[in-house]
């Protein structure tokens, strides 16, 4: 690693699956059982599985149909997202005790920078595994955690020991630690990359890092930079505690295909309103409004229109949504709609710039 690389101590906190874990804490009589939250009904998609229901295969983004021949006895639970969102407050209030530099994900993870934290701690490792301690006791859930200079080290070194387990990669074992990973270890590279390396001879780290940026962005486009970076632990991303908002969504995935945009109507109006509440939940507006549809053949088109003026009301919104559903004939029948506002009226408040930290490689992690 060059000794003039900025070095920040990352911790990469993940909760280990998160909601069937709160659905089997609030009941105990789910607990040690194979869980699916979502999924139900003919059309359904699981949002997440226990680790009883992985062990068959089970897993999130599935539909239900297939998860259910794969663990017969599995179980389907309705999501409960308010429930999800106040755990993770709680969550979120203890990464606070310890940095101001948090960047939520999602619901159930996070970064947190504790290159100087509020504890005075210069072990990483040890503030990650007191947050994961505090969560097991103050909260009734696991964590995992990933440990290492940056964002995407952290990020890798967070699924190693799972589920309730840390694993921390200290500055001189990043390098070695990035070699020998399975090229779909790698965040960032989804199943499709993975196999078109796989064509190109790239398995592991050490066959990523032997192609020149040249190769790379060649057969990857602007993402064969990124790759050439990252695999030599080059990566000066900052945790970003504020991160603004930039669209708000909602849809609906129907039992049955519609056929007739008359039959879309009233799902229309249903998503708009939750749209619109939604908008004034956050308290923000839009002014381009986006209409999602997902045929029966799983193809996805998005028709969209710019407004002249921000809105957030339920009326305007629907409108809008059902002159782009009209915009041009269907081309299928319909399993999915969804509405979402995009260019909205957060303004991206500059944060004071910080100075990277320049730090010897042997130092407390």
């Amino acid at each position: 690693m060059p000794s003039d690389l900025p070095i920040r101590k990352i911790i990469h906190v993940d909760m280990d699956a998160f909601y069937a874990s709160v659905e089997q804490m609030d009941n105990p009589k789910l607990q040690g059982k194979p869980l699916a939250v979502g999924g139900g009904g003919k059309r359904g998609v699981i949002s997440a599985a226990s680790y009883e229901a992985r062990k068959f295969g089970v897993k999130s983004a599935m539909a239900g149909n297939l998860a259910i021949k794969l663990c017969p006895e599995l179980i389907f639970v309705r999501p409960r997202f308010e429930r999800y969102s106040e755990i993770s407050k709680k969550i979120r209030k203890i990464f606070y005790d310890y940095t101001d530099l948090v960047e939520p994900l999602s619901l159930d993870e996070a970064y947190l920078d504790v290159t100087k934290n509020k504890k005075g701690n210069p072990s990483a490792s040890l503030i990650a595994k007191e947050i994961r301690d505090r969560i097991l006791n103050e909260v009734g859930l696991t964590a995992s955690a990933g440990i290492s200079i940056n964002k995407f080290v952290a990020k890798v070194a967070s699924d190693y020991n799972k589920p309730n387990g840390q694993k921390t990669v200290n500055p001189e074992e990043v390098l070695e630690f990035l070699e020998k990973l399975d090229i779909r270890k790698f965040y960032g590279i989804g199943k499709v990359t993975a196999e078109k390396m796989y064509q190109k001879g790239i398995f592991t780290g050490a066959d990523l890092k032997s192609k020149s940026k040249e190769f790379l962005e060649t057969y990857f486009g602007k993402s064969g930079k990124y790759y050439y970076y990252i695999v030599r632990g080059l990566q000066n991303s900052e945790v970003k505690p504020h991160r603004t908002r930039k669209s708000l969504a909602a849809e609906r995935t129907f039992s049955e295909n519609l056929s007739s945009e008359v039959f879309m109507l009233e799902k229309l109006d249903h998503i708009a309103d939750e749209v619109s509440r939604r908008l004034t939940k956050s308290k923000v507006a839009g002014k381009t409004v986006t209409l999602k549809i997902k045929y029966s053949d799983f193809t996805l088109q998005t028709r969209s229109k710019t407004l002249p003026y921000y809105v957030k009301d339920k009326g305007i919104i629907l409108d809008t949504a059902k002159d782009l559903l009209y915009q041009e004939k269907l081309k299928n029948s319909v399993r999915l709609l969804g509405i979402s506002l995009s260019n909205l009226n957060t303004e991206t408040k500059k944060q004071p710039e910080r100075k990277s930290v320049s730090v010897q490689l042997k130092f407390e992690f």
